[in-house]
């Protein structure tokens, strides 16, 4: 039996999209009774927020259920299809409605895809009112958002979808849209339905929807796992960009630089690269494992991390991959030492389970006359005035005196480190 039925030609995933808040699935932290956002949406109180989280959670949704939910003229662009001009035109609009008492939503998708300039250009109508900014990003704002636009909005994480989540998900789109109503769909293999959608509704709903018409000339339509691998048309590489295999694979790359193998660095990368994985989150993470994993064993991986960091940034894929096996390499093959690691996290715990000690007198700054008569910086000794640069002196709290966070490793140039180290600390001792 065949079926005659006309094909719809907007994807599922965007004819289920919710219109309101009733009907929106996931982020409860955020949308649930008396959370944040549902507040902020059902009081109609609206201010400038940037929407952090994987691909397929409900940023979008989101901004489009403020736009119908809330008084306001709601402008949508894309920040790879759009420049300073047509901002620059909104804004424009923006103030005359501004003179009218009327809100302006304009909501970024990818905000992260701005450069300087174009983020500069929202500054002073996000700061006085004139636009209500909502933004979008699967990349953290902390790297992607220049710090003068952060201060000026609220920044909102969505977490990956639970497979409770998108089972609802699921069961709402099969409930509503008239499609899918219409067909005898008689079995889904949900399990690896959510799985090979890494947690993204967008890809759980659009790939359901090629199954199902790949299935049409069937009497009964069963989505099974050999029909999804088929119309994903390649090799099921189980790679969730936002789930656990994620983590998984991750967790091998940086364990195999770790243990300098830097065979078994480059074949998980592989595998992450295949998977779509962005590139710049593996440059990133090297850039973390360069100071936590080889610090001052050898000070370069940090320079090379850095400069791969940056490099990935400008070239972009396919060349990428070059760059970041050359780091990954470069890594896996130095000396190790968590010494750095070790001391800050030491640090740290000290200052969280102990009092904030007063800075002593002889380390503190002294730029007016009264600081001085109150014996700011008095007896402090310059180290440059003393042979080899270095004078025996307390720089701790009196009470956390002699206390020791950095112990350098044996390796590298941590070495030479150490040996200053030793120095350095008998003379602490006698003083």
């Amino acid at each position: 039996m065949e079926y005659k039925i006309k094909i719809p030609s907007v994807p599922l995933a965007e004819r289920c999209r919710p219109h309101k808040l009733e009907d929106f699935r996931g982020q409860e932290k955020l949308v649930g009774a008396g959370k944040p956002l549902r507040v902020m949406i059902e009081n109609d109180n609206l201010a400038s927020i940037i929407l952090w989280g994987p691909p397929g959670t409900g940023k979008t949704t989101i901004a489009k259920i403020i736009s119908e939910q809330t008084n306001s003229e709601f402008y949508q662009i894309n920040a790879v299809a759009s420049g300073v001009k047509e901002i620059r035109n909104i804004i424009e609009k923006a103030k005359i409605n501004k003179d009218y008492n009327k809100r302006t939503v304009l909501f970024i998708d990818e905000i992260h895809r701005f450069n300087k300039a174009q983020q500069d250009a929202l500054l002073s109508s996000v700061e006085n009112g004139e636009i209500i900014l909502i933004g979008a990003t699967t990349e953290n704002p902390s790297f992607e958002v220049i710090p003068a636009l952060r201060s000026r909005v609220m920044v909102y994480v969505l977490e990956e979808l639970s497979k409770d989540d998108m089972n609802t998900i699921l069961n709402f789109a099969l409930s509503r849209d008239e499609f899918l109503k219409s067909l005898n769909i008689t079995e889904i293999d949900r399990d690896f339905l959510f799985l090979i959608s890494g947690g993204d509704a967008r890809i759980m709903l659009n790939v359901l929807e090629a199954a199902v018409i790949h299935e049409l000339n069937h009497s009964e339509i069963k989505v099974t796992k050999e029909i999804i691998e088929e119309i994903l048309q390649r090799k099921n590489i189980v790679y969730d960009k936002s789930g656990e295999e994620h983590y998984n694979i991750i967790s091998a790359f940086i364990k195999s630089i770790r243990g300098s193998d830097p065979d078994a660095a480059v074949y998980w990368m592989a595998r992450m690269l295949e998977g779509g994985e962005d590139p710049l989150f593996i440059a990133r993470r090297m850039v973390i494992l360069a100071s936590e994993d080889i610090g001052n064993a050898s000070p370069n991986a940090l320079v090379l991390a850095e400069a791969t960091f940056g490099a990935v940034d400008k070239i972009g894929m396919p060349e990428a991959r070059i760059i970041l096996a050359q780091c990954a390499t470069y890594l896996a093959s130095c000396p190790k030492s968590n010494a750095s690691y070790l001391a800050i996290d030491k640090a740290l715990s000290d200052v969280k389970n102990n009092p904030l000690y007063p800075v002593p007198f002889h380390l503190r700054n002294a730029p007016t006359k009264l600081m001085k008569e109150l014996n700011y910086g008095k007896n402090y000794r310059y180290p440059h005035d003393f042979e080899g640069h270095f004078i025996s002196e307390n720089y701790f709290p009196e009470e956390l005196k002699n206390r020791q966070y950095y112990f350098p490793t044996e390796s590298g140039h941590e070495k030479n480190l150490k040996e200053r180290l030793k120095q350095l600390w008998k003379g602490i001792k006698k003083y």
